[in-house]
């Protein structure tokens, strides 16, 4: 079997553990519309972009580091474990223990006052991920992705489970976002569970010669990984600070975060997509980088990556129409003509993680920090500039050109460092071709809905077969 079946198999797999998992996730959306409002709705989407940045922080860039040193020749996997969970505990202790002690305070500062039961739900809940992550990613090392997946869909269905039940059974207004927390931490839990016989073998460790070369190393990768997590979450900060007072006549900023974290929510299927690549492809890097035609290698993963990512963006853009029944309450619907230009955002964002291997491998992680604290900037201030003229729209766009500059550079800084043969033209013209599709059809309108969902699925259906008629001989080629 080639190398790049065996990826997509393992890809599959993980997309089991991850993919489907957010899937069935994403039919959530549709009980919480239901049962929330906008203003309550935007609330949860302020306080999980929080939780989104702080968890950067808590796992401080040790899974790269993890797969970097248990896989250089002669290394000692346990120790590189042992290491590495001791620095994740450490930190995550150091920050929940007082955003627990002093809850009030923080929520009083997120503008959610009296409302520090939630601060508390929230670091627990970051403070059992943490600890996770490791273990987590020795099963990607050792190609455990069957487990990893059954660990992942244990955890979501019971997520689902908790979520029905309290919405819809035991729900009691009094508690309301409340479940939401609940529900998560109860599944969480089940990860010390599942990990408890690696947990119980971890002891702290520290090496006076190892410790500081992996801190080195995992240092700018969490940089990195903050600058860019502000990059995905800050427009949903900034909505709440620069949008203008009544922009959205007779709305608030919550109501317009609402709607446009509903609506983002599309967007996270390509985001999903992508990092069930990224648990497979990480540790698929790092091992067949000695290997003289790794070049060739990555270039071949990525051109059929963005393949498969403008099957997403045209697929899941052709059927907003159909999709949008999965937002619940109509009120949500004004934002779906986001969801594009957020594929869009998401597929040059996976674009960027394959190519920024080679800063991996080459150890110059700094560039990783350099590149997205660029993207940072750029996020920031499209942010300040489009909000007030754009709404949420503007944010969409300001994503997009974040994530392309981001691509444009750390593809530049590569073919210095490390030279790869992508094949730029004909994956541009991939996504180029597909976005002008898109927006195309965005002016097609039909009188029946079953005569639009028809003529969209004649579209992708000749889409696919133009690609396979053009991408076939390459394919067999690859995986023989």
């Amino acid at each position: 079997m080639s190398k790049i079946r065996r990826l997509a198999g393992e890809t599959v797999l993980y997309g089991l553990g991850s993919i489907l998992p957010k899937f069935l996730n994403f039919f959530l959306v549709r009980l919480h519309t239901d049962v929330f409002g906008p203003e309550e709705y935007g609330v949860l989407a302020k306080l999980l972009a929080y939780v989104a940045v702080i968890n950067v922080i808590f796992t401080f860039g040790m899974e790269t580091a993890y797969f970097r040193f248990a896989t250089k020749p002669g290394a000692d996997e346990k120790k590189v474990f042992n290491i590495t969970q001791s620095v994740v505990i450490f930190i995550s202790l150091l920050f929940t223990v007082p955003f627990i002690v002093f809850a009030n305070q923080i929520a009083s500062f997120l503008q959610v006052p009296g409302r520090g039961d939630l601060v508390v739900w929230l670091s627990a809940i970051m403070f059992v991920d943490a600890i996770a992550a490791i273990p987590f990613a020795r099963l990607r090392l050792q190609k455990r992705a069957t487990l990893f997946a059954f660990y992942r869909l244990i955890n979501i269905a019971i997520v689902i489970t908790l979520n029905v039940y309290f919405l819809k059974v035991a729900y009691d207004q009094s508690v309301g976002i409340n479940y939401v927390f609940i529900a998560t931490m109860a599944a969480n839990a089940f990860y010390i569970v599942f990990f408890f016989r690696t947990l119980i073998q971890w002891r702290p460790s520290y090496d006076p010669l190892l410790s500081p070369k992996i801190a080195t190393y995992a240092y700018p990768v969490m940089l990195t990984g903050l600058a860019g997590m502000t990059n995905e979450m800050f427009s949903r900060l900034t909505l709440d600070w620069w949008l203008p007072k009544n922009f959205y006549p007779g709305k608030t900023s919550e109501y317009a975060l609402g709607i446009f974290a509903a609506c983002y929510k599309f967007g996270m299927l390509m985001s999903l997509a992508v990092q069930a690549f990224r648990y497979a492809a990480e540790p698929f890097f790092f091992s067949n980088a000695a290997d003289k035609g790794s070049p060739t290698l990555f270039a071949t993963v990525n051109h059929y990556f963005i393949i498969v990512g403008c099957v997403v963006l045209l697929g899941v853009s052709l059927n907003m129409d159909l999709l949008k029944y999965f937002l619940g309450s109509p009120e949500y619907w004004e934002g779906i003509s986001i969801v594009p230009i957020l594929l869009l955002g998401y597929l040059f964002l996976g674009v960027y993680y394959n190519i920024s291997i080679w800063f991996k491998l080459t150890d110059k992680t700094y560039f990783g920090t350099i590149i997205t604290v660029g993207g940072a900037v750029i996020t920031i201030v499209a942010n300040y500039l489009l909000i007030p003229v754009a709404g949420y729209l503007g944010s969409t766009w300001a994503m997009l050109a974040c994530y392309s500059t981001m691509t444009a550079a750390c593809y530049y800084f590569g073919q210095r460092y490390y030279p790869i043969p992508y094949n730029v033209l004909r994956s541009l013209s991939y996504i180029i071709i597909t976005s002008l599709i898109v927006y195309g059809a965005s002016f097609i309108s039909f009188e029946s809905q079953w005569i639009a969902t028809a003529f969209h699925s004649g579209v992708l259906a000749v889409y696919l077969l133009a690609v396979y008629l053009l991408e076939k001989d390459k394919f067999k080629m690859a995986s023989s």
